[in-house]
């Protein structure tokens, strides 16, 4: 079989690898040098803890066990079972934490309440003021800006990968082929459209309107911490954020806690993961509205400094980058990706939402499954 996948951000190539592995040829088509998308301007998370139950929860924790095991294969993809904390300082947001540690599901997230003490012997870097931490075991992380290069490096190495950079496709042309800008058709047995936020041209002509949009997000990146961070780090506003928390414990924090101005304002929480190279990947904010705006703001990146610093208990290492990126969510958010048909032969994938870096090796899969490769 020959599969075509059309887009190299991490859905696309999740969808290259599941083809590859089952003794397919792929020709990969990318419309950039190479990816630029939402794929590399992440946290590189693997984030099973706010994942809502069912099938969110079960497509996460299959994807978990699926970036472990081609992580062990592919060194490049600097995978780190690493957990995560999420610090509470006050009775409201541990009961919130107290509430998660108790759902039925618990077990299988690796979900326990650590006192402060216990969270510093986990994450000795922790040394600011709360009085308890959310554990996670099965969180875990990799190198967002490289994952995709290491993946291909490995593609490439089956000798049943082609990778075409610098091609946008233009044309579904008949069954089972596509047009590029140069005026290459490209056929196969299949094709697979992981286009990303990218929802027009092609897609909509293709696929018409599709209920899913486009969030825009801020984030950062600092110089080496100096030390390790052992963890991925979250604060409660992820309470507010992830359906997993969601409890009369969450109901009665919104109701006494007014979230900080500023993280309301531009719907936040913290999430920070620390890189390879020591620097700390700091965000986000979520921006629904169009147009987006083409320029980023400062007021969250204070935000998320006096959080990062209130944790850390001392100043936040210089910040080094800044950007802004865009993602696909689908529009009913308790779907975990949008996968629709719309020619004989060929499928789009997009929509993930912010799940996209976690979920890409099971929606790979289950696409892989459901069209019988």
């Amino acid at each position: 079989m020959k599969v075509i996948v059309v887009g190299a951000g991490v859905v696309g190539t999740m969808h290259a690898w599941h083809a590859v592995e089952r003794g397919h040829e792929v020709v990969h088509i990318e419309r950039e040098a190479e990816a630029r998308g939402a794929s590399l301007r992440n946290f590189g998370q693997i984030w099973v803890s706010g994942r809502a139950g069912g099938e969110e929860l079960d497509t996460a924790l299959r994807a978990r066990e699926l970036w472990e095991g081609i992580g062990a294969r592919v060194p490049g993809l600097g995978f780190r079972a690493i957990g995560s904390l999420t610090p509470v300082r006050n009775d409201l947001e541990r009961a919130v934490a107290e509430a998660a540690a108790t759902r039925p599901d618990a077990a299988a997230r690796g979900y326990e309440l650590l006192t402060a003490d216990e969270a510093r012997a986990v994450n000795p870097a922790l040394r600011g003021e709360f009085e308890a931490a959310l554990w996670c075991e099965r969180d875990a992380a990799v190198e967002p800006r490289t994952a995709q290069l290491a993946l291909r490096e490995a593609l490439l190495a089956t000798g049943r990968y082609t990778f075409l950079p610098d091609r946008e496709v233009r044309e579904v042309v008949g069954e089972r082929a596509v047009r590029d800008d140069r005026g290459e058709v490209h056929g196969g047995d299949a094709v697979v459209l992981c286009t990303g936020a990218w929802l027009s041209g092609l897609v909509r002509e293709v696929a018409g309107e599709i209920p899913v949009r486009r969030v825009r997000l801020q984030m950062m990146q600092t110089d080496p911490l100096g030390e390790p961070l052992t963890t991925s780090v979250a604060d409660a506003d992820s309470f507010r954020y992830y359906p997993a928390y969601a409890s009369g414990a969450l109901d009665a924090l919104n109701a006494g806690q007014a979230q900080d101005p500023t993280a309301a304002a531009h719907r936040m929480q913290l999430l920070m993961v620390q890189r390879l190279d020591g620097g700390l990947t700091i965000g986000d904010t979520h921006e629904y509205e169009h147009p987006f705006a083409f320029d980023t703001l400062e007021d969250p990146y204070e935000h998320l400094t006096r959080v990062v610093e209130s944790f850390l208990g001392h100043p936040l290492p210089k910040v080094r980058r800044r950007w802004a990126g865009v993602y696909a969510q689908c529009v009913d958010t308790t779907r975990v990706v949008h996968r629709q048909k719309v020619r004989e032969g060929v499928w789009l994938v997009t929509g993930p939402g912010g799940r996209g870096m976690t979920c890409s090796p099971a929606i790979a899969e289950t696409t892989a499954n459901e069209l019988g490769w």
